[in-house]
């Protein structure tokens, strides 16, 4: 595989370069997101010998990777000199860190006063816990956004690491980064980007706050409209022990819900009783019970009931619906989801795998000369 085949060949971003601190989950997410979208995307990983885990595969997708030593200046010397001609730079380690290795924002934005500098963490910045070890679990919990998951009477269950490292950390890190970008095109300043995944996870329950000022959302975990607490936001076993997910809110939505189950309409009066939704949630728990899945599918899949079939990772690609719309692609028999959103004048293609790549030959792809001690 050539360079030129994971450097932007297409996408929005085509021409912007960002350089990546290789590093683990919401960073890399990131920087794949950027890659997916058209930027050439260089990743600078640290020497095995000073890697604390396996670099990703499939999230280090459509971007080159180089290893260097952050300890020998020759090597420092260089990835300052890709920032000097790169748009944005992004790392991930803990605040002070990057100072340390003689990457960190004072000094890049003082060679490139243009770059946009993003700084991913989980505490942030500063703050009291800014230094200390953490994983997506503990920014969630004290971003209030743990506590509300889970059915009534239950502990609260993680959400995967999906709101704190990739929705309230990854994204919210390419958003800054894509902000900045349009800003300092216009300033021609950058800027640095204090990306904090308990910042973004308190920023993702922004509904569930409205929720709770309008009076829609005033119960324990597992009580609410959309917490499992409501017999028509739920989720119900089936006959052969899958199951399948109802999020039928809208009035409209719930009688059409309850006419195809086989209930009576009659019962749509007590949708937002509360006093309602312990029996009516047995009723239709009931009822789901009777049929497979894939017999509900039939009936239910296609109509206004607000339906689907909960699909494991394997059954997802193969539905029709995502197949049609080519949600995920297959490379060399790995399955990943594929790039989005999508554009209709400037496509992102297809990413391939990381590429590993000689430090020189990166250099030298972005115009920086190289000498005996790199540059």
């Amino acid at each position: 595989m050539t360079d030129n085949q994971v450097t932007g060949s297409g996408g929005p971003l085509r021409g912007v370069r960002v350089v990546e601190l290789a590093g683990q989950g919401p960073g890399p997410f990131a920087a794949m997101l950027l890659a997916d979208m058209g930027a050439d995307v260089v990743s600078v990983d640290r020497s095995p010998d000073s890697r604390a885990e396996p670099v990703p595969v499939l999230l280090a997708r459509g971007r080159r990777t180089v290893t260097v030593d952050l300890k020998d200046p020759a090597d420092v010397a260089a990835v300052l000199a890709l920032t000097d001609v790169a748009d944005a730079f992004i790392e991930g380690y803990r605040p002070g860190v990057a100072e340390r290795l003689g990457v960190g924002p004072e000094v890049c934005l003082a060679r490139n006063p243009r770059l946009v500098y993003g700084r991913m963490t989980g505490w942030g910045q500063d703050g009291p816990y800014a230094r200390a070890a953490g994983h997506d679990i503990n920014y969630i919990a004290l971003a209030g956004a743990l506590d509300p998951i889970g059915r009534e009477g239950q502990a609260p269950v993680p959400p995967l690491n999906l709101v704190g490292d990739f929705g309230g950390g990854g994204m919210l890190l390419a958003f800054g980064v894509m902000c900045a970008l349009f800003e300092a095109r216009a300033s021609g300043l950058g800027q640095v980007i204090d990306a904090a995944m308990v910042d973004g996870a308190a920023l993702l329950m922004m509904m569930a706050h409205e929720m709770r000022a309008i009076g829609m959302w005033d119960g324990p975990r597992g009580t609410n409209a959309m917490d499992t607490g409501a017999p028509f936001y739920n989720v119900y076993e089936t006959a052969d022990g899958r199951h399948v997910a109802v999020g039928a809110m809208e009035n409209n939505f719930y009688r059409k819900l309850l006419e195809l189950v086989g209930l009576d309409p009659v019962d749509l009066a007590t949708q937002w009783d509360r006093s309602d939704w312990r029996p009516m949630k047995a009723r239709l728990a009931e009822v789901f019970r009777t049929r497979t899945r894939d017999e509900w599918c039939a009936l239910l899949e296609h109509t206004d009931a607000c339906f689907a079939p909960v699909l494991s990772m394997d059954e997802a690609p193969s539905h029709p619906h995502l197949a049609r719309r080519g949600t995920f692609t297959d490379s060399g028999g790995v399955v990943r989801p594929a790039p989005a959103p999508r554009f209709s004048r400037t496509p992102a293609s297809t990413p391939p795998g990381p590429v590993e790549a000689s430090l020189d030959e990166v250099l030298a792809g972005w115009g920086i000369a190289a000498t005996g001690s790199r540059v």
